[in-house]
């Protein structure tokens, strides 16, 4: 028996395995067949195999435009052999329209030597109307003296099980992704309104519910930052600590909610001339803080003597002779927040010993 090479073995491989050819073409290749050593295909064998074959077999000329398709390829879209014609309109009718433009890209490209395999993925129309998806692919078996195609062979192998498989598992992993997504904004959306709560409770929890300013726990944690963004930056931070004057004998003679309305008040004088980034804050009772971000002893003086002047001068407290004794201190160097809150405080007694509806800075 005469030794195949890989060139016979493609041909043989081409034109008898992948794509069964016409009987005119095995009668054709029987000399061929011979020299290389196999048995003949009579025209009954090949019948019967292109009977049996699942795949749609096709062979198109050309020249003539005669279209020879396989029983198998008339089972696969429902058809009886002899219900459509045997030209190249036939399979242009079958091809579904959203697929039509690409297939007819990828065949010329391939006709036209621009690239070198025929082989794509598309949905044809079966009897009943419904689609199923085929894989289509071809070779061009002969071509012309010119250089032109003349003759291809190709099969379509129906795929419509592992296709709609493939697709049922992408509308899985879409939808999976959809409820991961679904499920991704309704948990960012419980952590917004969770940051959001956690935020009302620190400012409750730091917040003086009466003047709305800073509590002594949301001061006292200001106070610490501060004094170290302060130590760090080498800037000046200056701490002022006033109470009311004679507050109790308001309580007592008008009621705590006229002693209510004081603090408020007083607490509105400081929003109104202090700088954004100063920190008021309710210390407790009728004492109040104030803590001046890069503000020297005398600046702090100044505006503690003012706000002395505006407290005394509220016209609806004005009626309770309500006054204010002021302390006012500067962190030092090396100095803690708890030394200079003593300091402060000890400039605040000084005042009150000293006739009160005063400042004194140590």
């Amino acid at each position: 028996m005469q030794e195949l090479n890989l060139i016979d073995c493609e041909l043989v491989c081409t034109t008898i395995l992948i794509n069964i050819p016409l009987n005119v073409m095995m009668y054709r290749e029987t000399s061929y067949m011979k020299s290389v050593g196999l048995p003949e295909i009579g025209e009954d064998t090949l019948a019967a195999i292109l009977e049996i074959i699942s795949d749609g077999i096709w062979d198109w000329d050309a020249s003539t435009g005669h279209v020879y398709r396989s029983p198998g390829w008339f089972r696969m879209l429902n058809y009886d052999v002899s219900e459509l014609d045997n030209n190249v309109i036939t399979w242009e009718s079958v091809i579904h329209p959203d697929d039509f433009k690409r297939v007819m890209e990828h065949f010329d490209n391939y006709i036209n030597q621009v690239s070198d395999t025929y082989k794509i993925q598309y949905r044809c129309k079966t009897k009943d109307g419904k689609y199923v998806w085929i894989e289509d692919r071809g070779r061009i078996v002969e071509w012309n003296s010119d250089g032109s195609m003349k003759r291809m062979i190709g099969a379509h192998r129906d795929i419509n099980a592992e296709k709609t498989l493939q697709q049922q598992n992408q509308r899985d992993k879409e939808g999976l992704q959809l409820l991961v997504d679904t499920r991704t904004e309704e948990l960012n959306e419980l952590n917004h309104q969770l940051n959001i709560k956690i935020h009302e409770v620190e400012q409750l929890a730091t917040t003086d519910s009466l003047t709305l300013l800073f509590n002594r726990r949301g001061f006292e944690k200001k106070l610490i930052s501060e004094c170290a963004r302060a130590k760090r930056f080498k800037e000046p931070l200056s701490l002022i600590v006033f109470d009311l004057d004679n507050f109790k004998p308001v309580n007592d003679e008008y009621g705590h909610f006229s002693g209510d309305l004081v603090l408020y008040k007083v607490a509105e004088v400081l929003r109104a001339h202090l700088r954004e980034i100063d920190i008021p804050a309710r210390w407790g009772g009728d004492e109040f803080s104030i803590l001046l971000t890069n503000t020297s002893r005398e600046n702090a003086s100044q505006l503690a003597n003012k706000l002395r002047v505006l407290i005394a001068e509220q016209t609806e407290i004005k009626a309770f002779s309500v006054t204010a004794s002021f302390g006012v201190a500067q962190l030092g160097d090396g100095e803690d927040p708890m030394r200079l809150t003593i300091r402060a405080d000890k400039a605040l007694y000084q005042s009150k010993d000293q006739g009160r509806n005063r400042v004194t800075s140590l």
